[in-house]
């Protein structure tokens, strides 16, 4: 129990709480005490009835506890710590932005798509930023397929449709992603290059920096 409880504890902040709703969730269904139906997008129900809740338990419930409910969570901590420990290591009000971002552009594709949960796209999200960031980092697919780990989205989406799954869900994440990796890591280099006035789109506010304890830094930041 000690031994769960330490790896439990290493996982970074942000993760962890991710991890944690997840499975709390996912817990609560599995125990009758909240229902999957509560949980789902639906606009009408958001917008028409206020039941704010929806905006964020799309992103929370993976489905029941199963051998998919375990490979979502495996990818949703492997691929969430990756990049908070990695890339986003002390740029903690950055991480969350990004995940702001992409909550906010799935929620406004989610209506012209019938998804009604959106936990998946966001983890896909998170696994294509952080493969094209670690773009000479080989991997492999069940021991047979090699490749880089730009190609690990992709590599999943053929696999999901060799499964017959829908592939909305994971072109959803796929494409959030894209848009954020040109906004965070394309847009700044091309905007100094031509001299445009506004360097950076995604920097966080500074109250998103004081939230999450990264103020001093991003000062420091600033000032060189």
């Amino acid at each position: 129990l000690a031994l769960s409880t330490g790896r439990y504890m290493e996982i970074p902040v942000v993760s962890r709480l991710y991890f944690t709703g997840a499975f709390l969730t996912t817990a609560g269904c599995a125990l009758d005490i909240i229902s999957p139906f509560s949980l789902y997008f639906n606009w009408d129900l958001i917008f028409s009835q206020g039941q704010i809740w929806r905006l964020f338990t799309t992103y929370l419930f993976f489905g029941m506890f199963s051998i998919d409910f375990l490979f979502h969570m495996y990818f949703l901590v492997r691929y969430c710590r990756l990049l908070e420990e990695g890339d986003f290591r002390g740029r903690t009000a950055n991480f969350v932005l990004m995940l702001m971002f992409g909550i906010a552009m799935m929620t406004l594709v989610a209506p012209f798509v019938s998804v009604h949960f959106l936990g998946s796209s966001l983890t896909f999200m998170m696994t294509y930023v952080w493969g094209r960031r670690n773009e000479d980092v080989r991997m492999s697919f069940l021991g047979v397929i090699s490749f880089k780990a730009p190609y690990l989205p992709w590599v999943m989406l053929g696999f999901s449709v060799l499964l017959g799954n829908p592939v909305t869900i994971d072109a959803i994440g796929i494409l959030v992603g894209h848009t954020y990796y040109f906004l965070e890591y394309v847009y700044p280099v091309i905007a100094e290059i031509r001299g445009w006035k506004l360097k950076r789109i995604m920097e966080p506010p500074t109250l998103l920096h004081w939230m999450c304890g990264t103020y001093d830094g991003a000062m420091h930041v600033h000032q060189d």
